[in-house]
C-alpha cells in the first residue's frame, strides 16, 4: 500500500514553476494572459472608447498622455506525471519494495505521489500518464481531492503489478511523442525514467523531449538510478550472470574485467544528458533510489523556490 502520509510533511513547501502557464482558475502561477488582477505589469496607450477605470491619472499628470495600468493574473497550473513502467524500472529485483527499500518504480511513485499532494494542496490541476513500449495510461488534469485519491490508487497498482514473467520494454520516445500530440496548453511534464529507451541514440528521446516543450511547455527530467550498481557499478568479483529484465538476455562475466570501462562509459552518457538537458532548457535531476526520495524531492523543492 501507498504510504500517503507522509507527504503531509510537505505541506510547507510549494511546487513553483520557471515559466507561465496556462491554467482554469486562480493559483500561484504566472499566466501568460494580461487581465487587470494582482501585480503591476506594465503601462499601455489608452484606446478611446474603454474604460477610464485603470487610467493612471498621476502619470497623465506628469506626461498629458493617458496610459492604462496593465496587471500580470496569476494562474493554476495543468502538471502531467509521466512515469516510464518499463521492466529495468522494477530493478533491483525486490519481492516486497518500501519507501526506505525501493525499486525505482517505487521510487519513482512516491516522489511522483509527493509532487500531487503538493500540487492538489495548492488548488493545481494534475495528471497521470503510464507507458512502457505503448501508452497504457493517460488520465485528465484535475484539481479536486477526489481526483488525487483516485491518482493514488493508480500508483500503488503500478507496485505490484510487476512479474519476473513480464517483458516490458521501453519505448519512450514514441510515447512521449502521442502524449505531446494529446496536449495543447502551455503545462509542465514531469518525466520519471532511466533513459534506458534508444541506450545509444539519444537524438531519438530528446527529439520527443524537444515536443513536449513545443510551445513553451516546462519539462523535467527525473534520471532515476540505482546509483551503486547501475552507475558505479558495484558489484562481487566474481563471475556474476546478468539479465536483461526487458528481453531476458542474459551475460555471464566477472564484473571487473569491465568495471573501469563500463564507468567511463556511464559517466560519460550521464554527462550528455545533462548537457542536452541544459541546452534544451530541460531541468535535470539525477535521481538515486539509494538517497531516498525524501531527500532527492526536499532538494529539489528548495531549489526550485530559489528559483523565483
Amino acid at each position: 500500500m501507498l504510504d500517503t502520509k507522509i507527504f503531509q510533511q510537505y505541506n510547507s513547501l510549494e511546487f513553483i514553476v520557471t515559466q507561465l502557464v496556462e491554467g482554469f482558475m486562480t493559483g500561484l502561477h504566472k499566466s501568460p494572459f494580461h487581465g487587470f488582477s494582482v501585480e503591476f505589469a506594465e503601462h499601455r496607450l489608452y484606446n478611446d472608447g474603454e474604460s477610464t477605470r485603470h487610467i493612471d491619472w498621476k502619470l497623465y499628470a506628469r506626461t498629458d498622455k493617458l496610459f492604462v495600468k496593465t496587471f500580470e493574473e496569476e494562474t493554476n497550473l495543468r502538471a502531467y506525471i509521466l512515469l516510464d513502467n518499463s521492466s529495468s524500472m522494477h530493478y533491483p529485483i525486490i519481492s516486497s519494495p518500501t519507501v526506505n527499500n525501493p525499486d525505482k518504480i517505487t521510487f519513482s511513485i512516491y516522489a511522483a505521489g509527493c509532487i500531487s499532494y503538493i500540487l492538489q494542496q495548492q488548488r493545481d490541476a494534475v495528471g497521470l500518464s503510464v507507458f512502457s513500449d505503448s501508452l497504457d495510461l493517460f488520465t485528465p488534469v484535475r484539481s479536486s481531492y477526489v481526483h488525487l485519491k483516485y491518482l493514488y490508487g493508480e500508483y500503488e497498482k503500478l507496485i505490484s503489478d510487476f512479474t519476473l514473467n513480464d517483458k516490458r520494454k521501453s519505448n519512450v520516445a514514441e510515447c512521449l511523442h502521442l502524449i505531446a500530440e494529446k496536449t495543447h496548453k502551455r503545462s509542465l511534464f514531469i518525466l520519471f525514467t532511466d533513459m534506458f529507451d534508444n541506450y545509444s541514440d539519444l537524438d531519438t528521446v530528446f527529439s520527443a523531449l524537444q515536443h513536449l516543450k513545443y510551445n513553451k511547455n516546462e519539462v523535467i527530467l527525473f534520471h532515476v538510478v540505482d546509483k551503486n550498481t547501475e552507475i558505479d557499478f558495484k558489484l562481487p568479483d566474481r563471475p556474476t550472470k546478468f539479465i536483461d529484465l526487458e528481453t531476458r538476455t542474459e551475460l555471464k562475466i566477472n564484473p571487473r574485467l569491465i568495471r573501469d570501462e563500463y564507468y567511463k562509459y556511464q559517466k560519460k552518457r550521464r554527462d550528455e544528458i545533462e548537457e542536452r538537458c541544459l541546452q534544451y532548457k530541460i531541468d535535470f535531476v539525477e535521481a538515486d533510489i539509494n538517497l531516498g526520495y525524501d531527500q532527492i524531492m526536499l532538494n529539489f523543492l528548495k531549489k526550485r523556490q530559489r528559483l523565483q
